[in-house]
């Protein structure tokens, strides 16, 4: 297979899906604020960087990443990796039975969030504003554990063939009353997490994920069932974000009352021990 023309074409498309943002960027520096470009061939440069990116990161997907997706849900769902050599004979499909769907749902939900290189900077962003108070690591693996959960739930859906709305309403139903009771400052970060999932790696995988079960799955329809993860993944980090939160302040406040018990008896064996040495 010739890539360089599947490569052009993919180039030309994007060039004219970026040139837009190219003008308003130029338009406001030249015409609004009136100030030449400062390092314009820099600018020139990384603005070409960004193209050929582009291109490449668009082209992965179509051959790679969307290919790979599909094919995993179609094993994964294959009667005979399923039923072995009983396959022929089954009729009835019960959700139990995709147990490995959910497995692998709830690992490249995982691994991908992850890798996702919006969350690695806005985890960076978090601790060095907060002065360490929040976690980067931490941040990641609550926004990668939520997102690890809301896919599996989200391929359980599909297997079932129930309505979106039921647990998206439910989801975030749970997201307001976590809201009125986590912490300030963790509630605008937990809300942004839930955006940052959805980007570079995670959409693409998730979304061949889904399409290719729904199409493996008989009686659900890959326009219907098959759109709906990426929901999932973005509803499901502000829950987790919001509980590492609020556990990590229960501990806290745990811990203080235990400090504040251990010096109440501190003090009471001290006020013992004086009351013994007035007595002698």
């Amino acid at each position: 297979m010739n890539l360089l023309p599947v490569f052009m074409d993919t180039l030309q498309s994007t060039l004219r899906d970026v040139i837009p943002i190219a003008v308003v960027l130029l338009g406001f520096q030249l015409l609004v604020l009136r100030q030449r470009i400062a390092n314009a061939w820099r600018v020139m440069r990384g603005f070409v960087y960004v193209l050929l990116g582009l291109a490449l990161f668009l082209m992965g997907l179509e051959k790679a990443i969307f290919p790979l997706g599909e094919l995993m849900a179609r094993q994964l769902t294959d009667p005979v990796f399923l039923y072995g050599s009983e396959a022929a004979h089954v009729t009835v499909v019960h959700w139990q039975e995709f147990a490995w769907v959910y497995v692998f749902a709830f690992a490249i939900g995982l691994a991908t969030t992850l890798a996702e290189p919006a969350l690695i900077a806005v985890g960076m962003k978090a601790e060095q504003v907060s002065g360490g108070a929040v976690s980067a690591w931490g941040l990641r693996l609550a926004v990668s554990l939520g997102v690890a959960i809301g896919v599996s739930i989200g391929c359980y859906r599909i297997v079932t063939g129930t309505d979106l709305w039921l647990y998206i309403m439910v989801a975030y139903s749970i997201v307001i009353i976590q809201t009125l009771r986590a912490p300030a400052m963790i509630i605008p970060l937990a809300y942004d997490s839930g955006g940052v999932t959805t980007s570079t790696v995670t959409v693409p995988l998730l979304a061949a994920l889904g399409l290719g079960l729904a199409a493996s799955i008989p009686g659900r329809s890959p326009l219907i069932d098959g759109f709906g993860l990426i929901a999932f993944a973005s509803v499901f980090p502000i829950m987790s974000v919001m509980a590492y939160a609020q556990i990590s302040q229960w501990l806290h406040h745990r811990q203080q009352l235990k400090e504040r018990a251990r010096q109440q008896i501190k003090e009471q064996t001290k006020g013992s021990e004086k009351e013994k040495n007035n007595a002698l």
